[in-house]
Order: C-alpha cells, then sequence, then structure tokens
C-alpha cells in the first residue's frame, strides 16, 4: 500500500509541477505569441494566393491575325489618291516602310502563335535539303511572305531572275537598286505569286510584267533564308566601251550599266562568274556589266585588224623582254584595271609615246625650253668612242664596253641597244638623279617600256602623241621645213606609215595612256599637256592599286 500511495503521490505532483509551469507568465506570454503566430502564417498564405491571382494577366485575344492583307487592302484602296492628295502619299510612304511592314508581320506571327514551339533553325532549310522544288515543301506555312511595292509603270526594281528547281528565284539583287534600298526581297527568295497570280517559269516574262505593273505590287515570296555578305570596295577602270543594248548575252538589258574607256566604276557584286555589279564612282544606280572572264572570251574570238609590228629598222632591244615580247603585247587583252583614289602628288616621269615623226621631240625640248625648273630630261650612255673634239655633251655620256655590259647584266638599264658596233642605253640612275634634284623627268621612250616605267617607283604621267590625219600630218610637214624647223620633206609612204603605227601603237598599249592628244597644233598641245600635270598636282587621283599597296 505504501508503494501504491508513492506512486500516486508522486503523479500527484508531476501534474501538480507541470500545472504551476503552464501557469507560469513565461509560458502563458510565449503560448500567446505562438497563437498570435499561427494566425498570421495563416493570414500570409490566404493573401499571398489572393496576390498571386490577382498577378497572373487574362489571357489576351489577337482583334485579328491577318493584318498583312488588310494592310494590302488599305494600300489598293489608297493608291488612286495618293497623285491628288500629298497626305494620301505620305500615309502610303509610311505604310510601304520595311520597319512597318516587318512589325505587322510578326504581330500576325504572334497572333497565330507560331512561336509557342521553337521554330526550325533556317539552316535545316539550306544545309540539309536537295536544292529543288521538294525541299520547300518542308518549309513551315508561316514562311510564305506577302511584300508589297509601290513603284512607278517602267520603273525598274533593280531584281533579275532565274528557273532553279522549277521555280522562279532571284538571281541578283542590283545594288543600290529600289529592292535593295528597301531591303525585302534577298538573293534565293522564291516567288510564288505577283498581286494574286501564279508566276510561270519565264524570267523575261516575269520581267517584263513587274516593270510594266504600277501603283502597289505584292508579291508572294517564299524566303532563302541565305546571310548576304557585306561588299568589299573594289573600284577599277574600263578600258574598252560597253553598251549593254547591244549585248545580245544579257540577262537583262535594262539592268546593264554603260561605260566607256576611262570610266572609273565601283564592283559592288563578284558572285556571278560572267556579270558583275557595278556603279559609276560618280553616283547611279549599279547594273551589270560583264565579268572579265566573260569579255576576255569574247574578245578571244574577235580578229584584231590592227596589229602592231616595227617600223622600219630596228635599233632598241629591251632588257626585260624575249625576241617575242611584241607577240605577247599584241594578245595581251587588258580589259579592267584595279584602281584606287589617292591624295593629289607630283608625278615624277613625264612618258611622251608615239609614232617617229609625230613630234615627241619637238614637244619635249619646248617643255624643257620654257620650264627649266620643272622639267628635265635624261642622256643617254653610249660605248662608242668621242669624237674629235667631243666630250661630255648634252647628247651623249660615253662610257667603256665592258662597264656598259657589266651595268646592263645588272639591270640599271631602262632600255639599250646596239647600233653599228656600239651600245646605246638609258640609265634608271639617271632617272632618279632628275626627280631628287625636284624636276619631273621626261623621257620619250619606246612604247615597250611602259610595263618598266608605270610602276610606283616612276609615277609617270603617259601622254600619248597620236598622229594627225593624213592630209594635216603632210601639211604640219611642209609648214616646218618652211620655217626651218625640219631639213626634210617627208614622202607620201613615210607619212602613211606614221599615221599606221600611230594607230597600232593606240590599239596595243592605250591602256597605259593618262592623256591622248593629236598632235596637230605644238603650242595647244604645250598647253595641254601643262594643265594636265597641274590639274593631277592639286586634285585627288585614280592610280593603279598597285602603287597604293
Amino acid at each position: 500500500l505504501q508503494l501504491t500511495a508513492s506512486s500516486t503521490t508522486a503523479n500527484d505532483l508531476d501534474l501538480i509541477y507541470l500545472k504551476g509551469i503552464m501557469e507560469s507568465p513565461l509560458v502563458r506570454f510565449t503560448q500567446m505569441h505562438l497563437q498570435h503566430a499561427l494566425v498570421f502564417v495563416t493570414v500570409f498564405v490566404f493573401v499571398c494566393k489572393e496576390q498571386e491571382e490577382s498577378l497572373k494577366e487574362p489571357r489576351l485575344s489577337p482583334v485579328r491575325e491577318n493584318n498583312v492583307e488588310l494592310l494590302q487592302e488599305i494600300l489598293r484602296d489608297l493608291d488612286p489618291f495618293t497623285n491628288r492628295s500629298d497626305t494620301a502619299a505620305e500615309l502610303a510612304r509610311i505604310l510601304t516602310q520595311p520597319h512597318f511592314q516587318s512589325l505587322l508581320e510578326t504581330h500576325d506571327s504572334v497572333a497565330a502563335q507560331a512561336c509557342e514551339s521553337p521554330p526550325p533553325s533556317p539552316c535545316d532549310f539550306v544545309d540539309h535539303e536537295p536544292e529543288d522544288s521538294q525541299a520547300h515543301n518542308h518549309l513551315p506555312p508561316d514562311a510564305i511572305r506577302m511584300v508589297g511595292i509601290r513603284k512607278i509603270a517602267g520603273e525598274h526594281l533593280g531584281v533579275t531572275f532565274k528557273v532553279e528547281g522549277g521555280e522562279l528565284v532571284i538571281a541578283r539583287i542590283l545594288h543600290g537598286g529600289m529592292i535593295d534600298q528597301q531591303g525585302l526581297l534577298h538573293v534565293g527568295d522564291i516567288i510564288k505569286e505577283v498581286n494574286g497570280r501564279e508566276v510561270g517559269r519565264d524570267p523575261r516574262v516575269l520581267q517584263e510584267e513587274l516593270q510594266a505593273a504600277s501603283g502597289i505590287v505584292v508579291l508572294k515570296i517564299l524566303p532563302s533564308y541565305h546571310e548576304s555578305i557585306p561588299p568589299v570596295q573594289v573600284f577599277f577602270k574600263c578600258h574598252y566601251d560597253y553598251d549593254p543594248a547591244n549585248d545580245n548575252l544579257i540577262p537583262c538589258k535594262e539592268a546593264g550599266l554603260r561605260f566607256e574607256t576611262g570610266d572609273i566604276l565601283q564592283i559592288v557584286n563578284q558572285d556571278d562568274v560572267n556579270w558583275w555589279q557595278a556603279r559609276h564612282v560618280e553616283g547611279g544606280s549599279a547594273g551589270l556589266i560583264p565579268s572579265q572572264m566573260l569579255e576576255e572570251k569574247r574578245k578571244a574570238f574577235v580578229k584584231r585588224d590592227v596589229e602592231l609590228a616595227p617600223a622600219g629598222k630596228k635599233k632598241k632591244k629591251m632588257m626585260y623582254v624575249t625576241t617575242k615580247n611584241a607577240e605577247f603585247d599584241r594578245h595581251e587583252i587588258l580589259l579592267y584595271e584595279e584602281v584606287a583614289k589617292v591624295p593629289p602628288f607630283k608625278r615624277k616621269t613625264l612618258i611622251l609615246i608615239g609614232a617617229q615623226g609625230v613630234g615627241r621631240r619637238r614637244l619635249k625640248n619646248k617643255l624643257l625650253l620654257r620650264d627649266p625648273q620643272l622639267f628635265g630630261t635624261i642622256i643617254p650612255y653610249t660605248s662608242r668612242k668621242p669624237k674629235k673634239g667631243e666630250r661630255e655633251s648634252r647628247m651623249f655620256a660615253f662610257i667603256t664596253r665592258s662597264k656598259m655590259e657589266t651595268d646592263i647584266k645588272n639591270g640599271r638599264y631602262l632600255e639599250h641597244g646596239e647600233y653599228e658596233g656600239n651600245l646605246y642605253g638609258l640609265k634608271i640612275d639617271s632617272i632618279h638623279e632628275v626627280v631628287e634634284a625636284g624636276r619631273v623627268c621626261i623621257l620619250d621612250a619606246n612604247p615597250q617600256s611602259l610595263k618598266v616605267l608605270r610602276t610606283s617607283e616612276f609615277l609617270p604621267y603617259i601622254v600619248f602623241l597620236q598622229a594627225p590625219e593624213f592630209e594635216v600630218l603632210k601639211a604640219i610637214n611642209q609648214s616646218a621645213v618652211e620655217a626651218g624647223v625640219v631639213t626634210k620633206t617627208l614622202m607620201d609612204e613615210e607619212l602613211q606609215r606614221t599615221c599606221d603605227e600611230s594607230a597600232k601603237i593606240q590599239t596595243a598599249y592605250g591602256h597605259y595612256f593618262d592623256l591622248s592628244i593629236v598632235n596637230d597644233n605644238l603650242d595647244e598641245t604645250y598647253r595641254t599637256v601643262k594643265a594636265a600635270l597641274e590639274t593631277v598636282s592639286k586634285n585627288p587621283q585614280w592610280v593603279p592599286v598597285t602603287w597604293v599597296f
């Protein structure tokens, strides 16, 4: 009994102890705060759920999903008023802006939920599909685009087409043209429809239809996804005349670019092996010109009517050429020459080229006499013995044959030859001495030497003195004889030989000339040459790119 009583007493004591603890002020304070915390947590969870529901925006639905079609309808309705109302014309211009049309296309794509799943990579359409019409069947429906263009009848869009895989594809986009400026179409895009009508398979028919169209032209296209590479600036000087109206090979005559000999063109695209895109540096739209390879092939089938042949006894032999050099020069075809624009600078040499008897020496002497501070020249070296009383003079510099032969082997002569057992030649160092003295060195050189002289070492200005007509040349010779300038009256055969040789030189070496003058008046020729040299020394110049790089 005592044990039981003891157990009961112990339990009662425990209860009393626990009751005392629970009723203590500290426990009551803690209990109260726990209850408050529980209430706070419950309220917080409820509020968070309410906030979450309130933050959920209602699902938006587009008013319409075909705004691009709506835009085309608006433009068609607006077209009759554009010529009568400046406001309507301005609105049409805004609505046809590429950025505005892209905005509407993006809106329609989002409205149609076209981007809920990741779209296929454009690379999938380029790298892994065959280049035929079946490849385009794998494109997503939203790849089709509608492009609106506002144009005037007869205005060229600056685009050409070709048939590829049974589809009409954009072959090229002319730089600076309407399509290029708008940036809505790209090379490789497939034209599906024009103004709701399916296109055929004839590029020329499509080209004519587009050129004749006026107002709003709506094109349905399948994009190519090809990335365009920015063109590198290349400038060419033309050495022949070209008129696309007379070219039967050009894909589109209206897209061709006309140019003349001496024109400077900027080449903006050389992707096509046969047709380059170019424009004049003075401005204007780009057009198609024959590539170097295409024009070389054409000209290879054209027999030259005039070929350069030596006139009279040949006394000089060029140090840098083989015996077949003249033959090589006749068949050289230089159609385009890459050039670069540089600031004004003074030319080092003035090269006078022309047929024998055309007046090169008279012009050279006149320049030296009138402007001795501006011009200088060189005298030839010779291995012959000085005549009695003859020493170093304005005519020749005398040197031993062994020394001259050594210098010739070392490449120190511009040109040299042998006459009556003696060597004659023009020394390159003599040219540098005149230039270093601050003068322009005048050379009446053989045209074959132009390959050596037309470099950055000599920086020449090359003037071709063209022979006048036969009767004019005959009258000039007669006047010179009467004035005592020359003593020999030339025969008709000699005069005709001069005219023929002049034509042959121009044909073979015309691409080297900076200036061509018909030398029928010496005073006028002198003034023209002086003015030309002053012009190039004060204005930017187009020079061969090899002079710069």
